[in-house]
């Protein structure tokens, strides 16, 4: 009787953990494009420079999460990465806004950044190309 007991008793606390009525946050991340990007006119080698990256959040349910940024031999690939608060009721607002990073040059090599831009019509990623040479 008691195992039978401690059985029903376990089933009932597993079958607790299913519990389906909890709200779940309903959000997603986003790239958004980079709408200007101001990098310095060349590195020098060691020593650390500042990009400045503008871009325009869509609508009230999107926020800043951070500054995405591959390297892939001498590219650098970067974008923004957006949370996008999904299902709320959210202002129409465009909201500019600029962030910047920081770049140690430690390569000889010029520096390739590649900014996204968006996708085109076939949902290929565009990206605007500045190389940045080392001195």
């Amino acid at each position: 009787m008691k195992k039978i007991t401690l059985l029903l008793f376990g089933l009932l606390v597993f079958y607790s953990c299913f519990n389906n009525d909890i709200d779940t946050p309903n959000y997603q991340f986003e790239y958004l494009p980079i709408d200007e990007a101001i990098t310095p006119a060349s590195f020098i080698l060691g020593e650390i420079d500042t990009i400045k990256v503008k871009y325009t959040l869509p609508n009230g349910c999107y926020s800043f999460d951070r500054i995405y940024y591959e390297t892939k031999d001498t590219t650098r690939i970067v974008a923004i990465t957006a949370f996008v608060e999904l299902d709320q009721n959210c202002t129409d607002a465009l909201i500019q806004e600029e962030k910047k990073f920081a770049v140690k040059a430690s390569q000889e090599e010029d520096y390739v950044f590649k900014f996204f831009k968006g996708t085109d019509s076939n949902g290929d990623n565009i990206f605007e190309e500045v190389i940045v040479p080392v001195n």
